[in-house]
């Protein structure tokens, strides 16, 4: 103990001076507590109240994140004895991360099953708090304990969220097919990181010796241990072959939830995975695993996987599932080119998927409150007895589909055209084949996407049936997020000097 003394004082100065940096982290770290306190003071009544304070409280959250740009024009900072770092792109990904739980947060209650949940919806709100702050810690991560503590925090309130309606069988049985295949891809990739710390002796990954150490060892090891890591990454991303829980757990969760999981957690991923991948591609000498090559063949199948499957789905959530892998696909074509081109166009791609994608859940909540369809069969003639939602979905399914002038078709663009920028100067073929898969799975994903409205507004249904109204919240929010699609492609510029 007497020989730790004399380094406190300085770690305790790291301490303070990484305070003013984590201010986000610090008010969400307060808000969970308050929450949590509000919800044990007034019980199942406290659902409303934990709700307003939660969003009130996410956007103060948000209004640090933009205080935090000019703390970044003297460039970028480490935290905590170099655990976590910010930068830019950093803070970007948390602000989107933010927005997107804000939208999220609205949306809970407003799902009719969700909101029957005799337990209330109290907990939830700081479950979902909880996962946000871990969200953030994945962006920021620069240790490989850092990286899966961040992990592991936002995995257990994912099976939590999961798993909250305990009373549906369908929701129980996401939750722990969930926990299992969670659990499982957790130690593989802690295995990985073990393998990591002992061939680099060192759980730094800028500065300290890991990467010339591991430069030390032999290729095959060293690329064994980083595909056991990507285990672990692959379950958040939901990449091929860390796919398979995808399916039946986005179609068993609450809808919102899917929402949630489909979303932020990707950001945050990609957030983490640019984080890893910065001090390989910079180190002049890395030749003990190809990043670029690995991560092209997992983006070429997962875009096929995703696509392909998604065509045979009836469920409209289970289809919606498929998609989100092959959006996933389609994202790690934009990081694999390791520029600064490429990076911006994963913002803006993930951007426009997340808000798409949520957007197209809320109006599969609003069917099943209204009409009680889940299917594709149960959508015909809805669109006509509902033609904003009707019209709504079909912008949106524009978006993911990547058609103009949606924001969906200028998220692929400048994708494609950050790819196409690094193929001219190296002329990889891993690239072109990402371009030629990224192109054809487009074109697939237009056969399962026009099967929503094509039932919604050109199938009769077999019999007349009278709906009750629902709330118009859902209805409301989602028009907006179509508009707003149509608006940023149009014009995309307004979101450059955040890029």
């Amino acid at each position: 103990m007497n020989d730790l003394l004399p380094f406190l004082p300085g770690q305790l100065d790291q301490v303070l001076g990484s305070i003013p940096y984590f201010m986000p982290e610090i008010y969400l770290s307060v808000l969970f507590v308050l929450v949590l306190v509000t919800d044990l003071l007034f019980g199942k009544n406290a659902a409303w109240m934990c709700k307003i304070l939660a969003c009130a409280g996410l956007l103060v959250v948000i209004f640090k994140d933009l205080e935090q740009f000019p703390l970044l024009l003297t460039g970028t900072h480490f935290l905590f004895s170099e655990m976590l770092l910010l930068h830019q792109t950093s803070l970007v990904f948390k602000l989107l991360i933010d927005l997107f739980s804000f939208i999220l947060l609205l949306y809970f209650d407003w799902d009719d099953d969700l909101n029957a949940h005799g337990k209330g919806l109290s907990d939830l709100y700081s479950i979902s708090i909880a996962a946000i702050f871990g969200l953030h810690l994945m962006t920021m991560s620069v240790n490989l304990l850092s990286i899966y503590l961040s992990v592991e925090m936002v995995s257990i309130a994912s099976y939590l969220m999961v798993a909250y309606r305990s009373e549906n069988g369908w929701s129980s049985e996401a939750g722990l097919k969930y926990v299992l295949f969670g659990a499982a891809s957790s130690a593989i990739m802690l295995y990985g990181i073990s393998l990591l710390y002992g061939f680099g002796g060192t759980l730094n990954l800028f500065n300290g010796n890991l990467i010339p150490n591991l430069l030390q060892v032999n290729p095959i090891a060293v690329s064994f241990a980083m595909v056991l890591f990507f285990v672990g990454i692959g379950f958040k991303l939901s990449f091929v072959p860390m796919h398979f829980w995808v399916p039946d757990i986005y179609q068993g969760a609450p809808t919102p939830v899917t929402a949630f999981l489909s979303t932020v957690p990707k950001i945050a991923a990609f957030g983490l995975l640019i984080n890893f991948l910065i001090p390989f591609i910079y180190f002049p000498k890395w030749t003990a695993f190809d990043f670029r090559l690995f991560l092209s063949v997992i983006g070429i199948v997962t875009m096929i996987a995703g696509n392909f499957a998604a065509t045979w789905q009836n469920n409209i959530k289970r289809m919606l599932a498929y998609s989100s892998i092959g959006h996933t696909g389609f994202a790690l074509m934009a990081l694999v080119t390791f520029s600064t081109q490429g990076k911006s166009a994963l913002i803006f791609y993930l951007l426009a998927y997340a808000l798409a994608n949520i957007g197209a859940l809320m109006l599969a909540s609003y069917f099943a409150n209204t009409a009680k369809a889940e299917d594709l069969d149960s959508y015909k003639g809805l669109g006509l007895k509902y033609p904003v939602a009707g019209v709504s979905f079909v912008v949106i399914l524009i978006s993911l589909t990547g058609l103009p002038v949606t924001a969906g078709f200028n998220g692929k663009l400048l994708v494609f055209s950050s790819v196409y920028s690094v193929y001219q100067q190296n002329h990889d073929i891993w690239l072109l084949l990402l371009m030629i898969t990224g192109a054809l799975t487009t074109v697939v994903s237009l056969f399962y996407y026009i099967k929503i409205p094509l039932n919604l507004f050109l199938r009769k249904p077999e019999k007349a049936v009278d709906y009750p109204s629902s709330s118009p919240y859902l209805l409301i929010t989602s028009a907006i997020i179509a508009l707003l699609l149509i608006y940023l492609g149009i014009l995309p510029d307004i979101l450059a000097r955040f890029m």
